[in-house]
């Protein structure tokens, strides 16, 4: 099968790719595990991409259920290069509102529990994410979401936290007083992972609620998110299929090198095991 280089990892609300043509399913086993779900591979407009319901089909996977080494590690055995994240978030502005769109710059690990990394076993790496989202590929998301008729916002904060439960209202508070524009429970280490298997990585940020902070709202229910989820995703499905043609295009932009510098392990001290396993992330500079 030839490389399928683009990606749509679908969050809460988007558990199938619409025009989705000459679907193949692919079962695939990483060193890492099993990824959620099947990895759905089909055309869209034209183009050939794979898509994977991040929480698996029928929402069985809480956020820190997740298995995010084995998904990422997964696209890139097929040749993945560019991943589109679509992700429920909750608004902790009163300018972002629910229904609309955002695609942050910025990105605020709260996790506790999940690993963050590849690396380990004997090979030592630190990546750099100091700009943890392809820039490239978040213009031209913003850019196909509001062709499709989205509200987006650009640029911001995204703070990512364990879940499965929402804020406290101590919590959001405190978010708001850090800086953080919007909130949600899956791209990190998401976002952290795409970076050291040089993929560009952008997400879009479905606005379903304003978290617990917001006074004069109801606090954040399941139904409430649902609700607006249900109706963004077909608009995000739109987008999606009118973005994928400009994505088969070469990439100009630096993620495809993001690990020519963050290898540290000299090549003769790496477990042979460790590089096996690594050789998909690492081939090209360890051969």
């Amino acid at each position: 099968m030839n490389a399928t280089r683009i990606a749509v990892l679908g969050g809460s609300g988007l558990y199938q790719m619409e025009g989705l043509e000459d679907v193949e399913e692919r079962r695939v086993t990483t060193p890492f595990g099993d990824p959620s779900d099947a990895l759905v591979c089909g055309t869209l407009a034209g183009v050939r991409v794979v898509f994977l319901a991040r929480h698996g089909r029928g929402h069985r996977l809480t956020p820190s259920q997740v298995p995010y080494r084995a998904n990422i590690y997964a696209l890139k055995s097929l040749g993945v290069e560019q991943v589109i994240s679509v992700s429920a978030c909750g608004s902790l502005r009163e300018h972002l509102h629910p229904g609309e769109f955002m695609i942050p710059d910025q990105l605020f690990d709260h996790t506790k529990l999940r690993i963050s990394t590849f690396f380990g076993g004997g090979l030592a790496a630190h990546i750099s994410v100091a700009d943890p989202f392809c820039s490239r590929l978040s213009d031209l998301l913003a850019v196909s979401v509001e062709a499709a008729g989205g509200t987006v916002h650009r640029g911001g904060t995204l703070v990512t936290i364990e879940g499965p439960r929402f804020s406290t209202r101590g919590e959001s508070h405190t978010f708001r007083s850090w800086g953080m524009d919007i909130i949600n429970m899956t791209t990190c280490p998401e976002a952290f992972l795409a970076r050291e298997a040089e993929m560009c990585y952008a997400v879009v940020n479905s606005i379903s609620d304003y978290d617990v902070w917001h006074e004069t709202e109801e606090p954040v229910t399941v139904e409430m998110v649902v609700d607006i989820l249900h109706r963004n995703a077909r608009l995000a499905s739109k987008a999606i299929a009118g973005l994928v043609d400009r994505l088969a295009e070469a990439r100009t932009c630096g993620c495809g090198n993001a690990l020519g510098q963050a290898l540290l392990t000299p090549r003769e001290q790496i477990p042979a095991e460790t590089l096996e396993r690594l050789r998909p992330l690492v081939g090209k500079y360890l051969a």
